[in-house]
């Protein structure tokens, strides 16, 4: 049901030019809220998202997630568009891929480096600028607020290939408990979620080629997740009454990965 008004909020979706970014910008929106769509380098999906955003009122916002710079640049603009950001959602991030594997013992020790240095660069270090942005102003204004973090099942389960993007999403979950923790005086509750293997555009081609079947039997339901069951989550645990959850981790993965 759309909120009032009075009760609609402002949300920053970072890395929102499409996949599970843009479907949890599209919930928020849907919802009434107005949201400030974030992208790096694709600015024409990020203007995709928001043409197709309902209601009116939302902005376009763009820098680099994986600079202190770029993070207090992206918080700044969309506060200048929005007003206010009452919900922070952190889920730009480099994801594991063909070009960026990096297997211990077949790895140079430059490749090695590089792939950890930019993967905690923006999956960490990057949502812990953003956090400390958007956190200060609302202590500032007093007023309460939801910061929700897209982890992964990785950091759980382990990544052979990609170590350094499991490191950096394991410290994800890390920080935002301990951010739970510090800032639920001011009021301002923080969560994750861990998805699993999601059917976003960029993975429609491993959906389509040999490896397809064996990531739908990953899961007993035997198929994999969508951006929108990931959206559903956010908005959620971003929600007044999922205050008391702060400091959860949310599993997301269709029992693909059960941790006790």
């Amino acid at each position: 049901m759309p909120q009032t008004a009075a009760s609609a909020r402002t949300v920053l979706v970072t890395g929102s030019s499409g996949g599970i970014g843009a479907a949890v910008a599209h919930r928020f929106a849907a919802a009434g809220d107005r949201v400030a769509i974030h992208y790096s380098r694709n600015r024409e999906g990020a203007e995709a998202t928001r043409r197709a955003l309902p209601g009116t009122g939302h902005a376009l916002v763009s820098g680099d997630v994986g600079t202190p710079d770029g993070a207090a640049t992206i918080v700044t603009e969309a506060i200048d568009q929005l007003g206010t950001v009452d919900v922070l959602v952190c889920n730009a991030g480099i994801a594991p891929t063909a070009q960026n594997r990096h297997v211990i013992g077949e790895t140079s020790y430059e490749d090695w480096t590089a792939a950890f240095r930019q993967m905690v660069d923006v999956n960490l270090l990057g949502a812990a600028n953003l956090a400390w942005a958007v956190a200060s102003r609302l202590i500032e204004r007093d007023a309460p607020g939801s910061i929700v973090t897209i982890g992964s099942r990785g950091a759980f389960r382990g990544e052979p290939e990609h170590p350094a993007y499991a490191a950096s999403k394991a410290g994800l979950h890390a920080l935002g408990q301990s951010l739970a923790v510090a800032l639920a005086p001011h009021n301002i509750s923080v969560t994750s979620v861990a998805p699993g293997f999601v059917a976003t555009p960029r993975q429609l081609p491993k959906l389509d080629g040999p490896e397809g079947d064996a990531l739908r039997a990953q899961s007993p339901f035997s198929r994999v997740g969508t951006a929108e069951e990931i959206a559903a989550a956010v908005f959620w645990l971003a929600s007044p009454e999922a205050a008391w959850c702060s400091g959860t981790i949310l599993d997301a993965n269709g029992a693909s990965h059960l941790r006790s």
